[in-house]
């Protein structure tokens, strides 16, 4: 893979039966924000969203900045913001990290396992990277659910990895799937 951000740009567009993933926009704030806002929704990714101006910034500095290979999840049907999804690639590694948020809203209807398997397949028959990995707190359990059904193995628990909000101490768990296993589950 000679030039990966051009690989990133072409694919800032990807497309699933529900769902289309594509960069996230200043347009988006008030769908982010819905769920931004929210506490229970961003307690185990990011600090809550007091404004819509926290989370015009945080569109504006993260998404837009450096927008390849973050996309916009976009329910098809609706055309709304129902969170987002990333792909960290590190190609002298071969390998890549997935990281997701999800509207809870629109949880236990499988968008984040269909968002992030299309991240999956770009990543391994694409990109033909070797192993994508995610962790989460051990405490979230649908993110670790998403983790199981992408066929993703556990690989380890890093018990008091860093200190959270309020001066908590977390325990992260690490998940991750190889090339092999991905095409042998296809």
């Amino acid at each position: 893979m000679d030039n990966l951000n051009l690989y990133l740009a072409v694919n800032n567009q990807l497309e699933t039966e529900r769902l289309r993933l594509r960069p996230v926009t200043l347009a988006d704030a008030e769908d982010m924000f819905e769920y931004a806002s929210r506490e229970d929704n961003t307690y185990y990714v990011f600090n809550t969203h007091r404004t819509l101006a926290d989370t015009q910034f945080s569109i504006a500095n993260y998404f837009m900045m450096n927008p390849l290979g973050k996309y916009g999840i976009e329910l098809k049907g609706e055309k709304k913001l129902i969170g987002t999804i990333d792909l960290r690639v590190d190609m002298k590694k071969g390998k890549a990290e997935i990281g997701y948020i999800l509207n809870q809203a629109y949880s236990k209807k499988g968008y984040a396992t269909e968002a992030a398997e299309k991240l999956l397949a770009f990543a391994f028959e694409t990109l033909e990277l070797e192993k994508v990995v995610t962790s989460c707190d051990s405490r979230n359990t649908p993110s670790e659910a998403v983790m199981k059904r992408l066929g993703m193995q556990k690989e380890g628990l890093s018990r008091h990895h860093e200190i959270w909000k309020n001066g908590e101490w977390i325990d992260m768990l690490f998940y991750s799937i190889l090339k092999d296993d991905y095409f042998s589950q296809k």
